[in-house]
């Protein structure tokens, strides 16, 4: 069990909280979400992205977990992938309006644009207006096409306090390293070679928990194989056995 067990400061989780492939390692009593949140702090709700939620059911999920668990919430596709950002005040309000359920539990909301989607900077300028206007806290950006991986749109998503996501795999080196905003990190392990599936396993593990720092966020998106929720144990063993600075 792991009830007893401390977490890590640095926030190490999975797309949802399914815990059937390492159930030995959680608490049997309880739903998914709470056995989940007694080992790890943060988990990201990216079931938004295909459909809205009510409003009630952040506000559960919220009282389902610890006073430090955070929840990143992915925008819904209606924004990104139909919308392609332009036009998106109302259904925008509407999924901000139903996450503000989540209260101190919400985490960096995150916007993952379609592969498609150019940087077009007074596209790009007019979305980020409107949403900071709507927002104040955490936000990350995941975007796919080549075009954004370049010092202007990194300069703009600064200028917005706005972090771009790390991701695995990487459309080209830059893709693979936090951009934007240097106030937060957050990585999205997609799984590799073999996309939502491939475990990564200790050797690609180690030097992962080397580099992250305390805040930095870690989310495991390989859940076909039910290989996300391990890696995420695996990855908080590792970080919280780094020496500490008096110890070095």
């Amino acid at each position: 069990m792991g009830t007893g067990r401390s977490i890590s400061p640095v926030r190490i989780g999975t797309a949802g909280w399914s815990v059937a492939p390492a159930a030995d390692a959680f608490p049997a009593a309880g739903s998914h979400l709470e056995r989940y949140a007694t080992r790890l702090a943060c988990a990201e709700i990216d079931s938004s992205f295909y459909h809205p939620h009510r409003a009630q059911t952040y506000a559960r999920w919220a009282a389902s977990t610890p006073p430090n668990f955070r929840f990143a919430v992915k925008a819904p596709r209606a924004i990104t992938h139909e919308a392609r950002l332009t036009a998106v005040e109302q259904p925008l309000e509407a999924f901000l309006a139903a996450v503000a359920e989540l209260g101190e539990k919400l985490g960096p909301i995150l916007i993952q644009l379609p592969p498609s989607l150019a940087f077009d900077r007074p596209v790009v300028d007019a979305f980020l207006q409107a949403l900071r206007v709507r927002v104040s806290g955490p936000v990350v950006l995941e975007p796919r096409h080549l075009s954004w991986f370049e010092p202007e749109p990194d300069a703009l998503l600064s200028d917005y306090a706005i972090a771009r996501v790390a991701a695995d795999p990487a459309r080209c080196p830059q893709a693979a390293e936090p951009g934007g905003w240097v106030g937060l990190r957050y990585w999205r392990l997609h799984g590799s070679p073999k996309m939502y599936a491939t475990p990564y396993g200790p050797d690609r593990l180690q030097p992962l928990a080397e580099t992250l720092d305390p805040d930095d966020w870690c989310i495991f998106d390989n859940t076909l194989s039910g290989a996300a929720i391990k890696d995420a144990l695996d990855l908080q063993r590792m970080v919280g056995d780094r020496p500490k600075p008096d110890e070095e």
